[in-house]
């Protein structure tokens, strides 16, 4: 037993989003003794959307009104959430885990389910850092409302990018997205929202190469055309950059079975190929991630590990008794 060690769980839920509290509120009722340990307040991803129409049940609900009733909700059956930062998942010579926090503090339970979701991946060219909060940003709900008036870009062509152009068409004068093929990998309903937006315009087939400015703000984009590779100038006052998310799995020491992404493969129980560890949610390989997804995968997770946990404890029995 490990000094100074916080014991007493079945189960530790890493990660806080709609995966983690949905797994947090079945711990609470297959009457598990769980924590849930979150880095920022309870909610995730959900906090930096504006508004979400594709979550059953709700025709439309605003992010950080789903993520409230979603903590209430866990809570309402015992969830224990605590605000820190994962840095290790270990499982050590004696079945168990070790999960190490940024504030020091050790927890140590037979079962983890880690659904830490992922970071915004990044452009990775010159300028990207240096305007990072200058004009750089990762989230339109974050950062939008400092743009009124302003032209800005959004790079990339899936869902994220789509609902997040539209999104700033609130503050912003004009919005191009910005995409390297001829055509949006968005869903099709997201798709007609754009296109009917006279305030977005489309650039077709094209990368950008740098982020220019003034030292304190950003100024233009320099794009190469993904077919000529002929340069093209653009001029904003803001990019914005939705090219995808790595799964946050760097946490976990030693090695699990995961796909070419990095994203965790899982069997039909959710668990990983580490006995006992299990994944819900944006770090498991999937076909989609949606919140619709990650609680289905958050639901299965947590029944399994009663069940992983019941099928333990019968092991112990049998080897006691033999």
């Amino acid at each position: 037993m490990r000094e100074n060690a916080i014991n007493g769980y079945d189960v530790i839920i890493v990660g806080g989003g709609p995966a983690g509290l949905c797994a947090a509120m079945y711990a609470g009722r297959g009457m598990l003794k769980a924590v849930t340990i979150e880095r920022g307040a309870p909610g995730g991803e959900l906090l930096n959307t504006d508004l979400i129409e594709d979550y059953i049940g709700f025709e439309s609900i605003k992010g950080w009104d789903l993520a409230v009733k979603m903590s209430e909700h866990a809570k309402k059956f015992g969830a224990e959430i605590v605000t820190d930062t994962v840095e290790r998942i270990r499982k050590v010579d004696d079945g168990w885990f070790d999960v190490v926090t940024s504030r020091g503090a050790l927890y140590r339970a037979p079962a983890v389910i880690l659904t830490a979701g992922g970071t915004p991946v990044k452009l990775g060219v010159p300028g990207e850092q240096d305007y990072a909060a200058k004009g750089v940003s990762y989230c339109a709900v974050c950062d939008g409302a400092f743009f009124k008036g302003e032209v800005l870009a959004v790079v990339g062509g899936g869902d994220a990018a789509v609902e997040e152009a539209d999104y700033l068409t609130r503050y912003a004068s004009k919005v191009y997205i910005v995409h390297r093929r001829d055509q949006l990998r968005a869903s099709k309903i997201l798709q007609q929202r754009v296109f009917a937006n006279p305030k977005i315009e489309m650039i077709w087939n094209k990368r950008v190469v740098e982020i220019k400015g003034t030292g304190q703000a950003v100024d233009h984009l320099l794009l190469a055309d993904a077919i000529t590779g002929d340069p093209v100038r653009l001029r904003v006052g803001g990019v914005f950059i939705f090219i995808g998310f790595k799964p946050n799995t760097g946490v976990i020491e030693g090695h699990v079975k995961h796909d070419a992404a990095g994203y965790l493969i899982t069997d039909e129980k959710m668990m990983t190929s580490i006995p006992g560890l299990f994944a819900a949610g944006d770090v498991r390989s999937q076909v989609t991630r949606q919140i619709t997804t990650a609680v289905g995968d958050a639901t299965t997770a947590a029944i399994a590990v009663e069940k992983y946990l019941a099928a333990l404890r019968e092991k112990e029995k049998a080897a006691v008794g033999s």
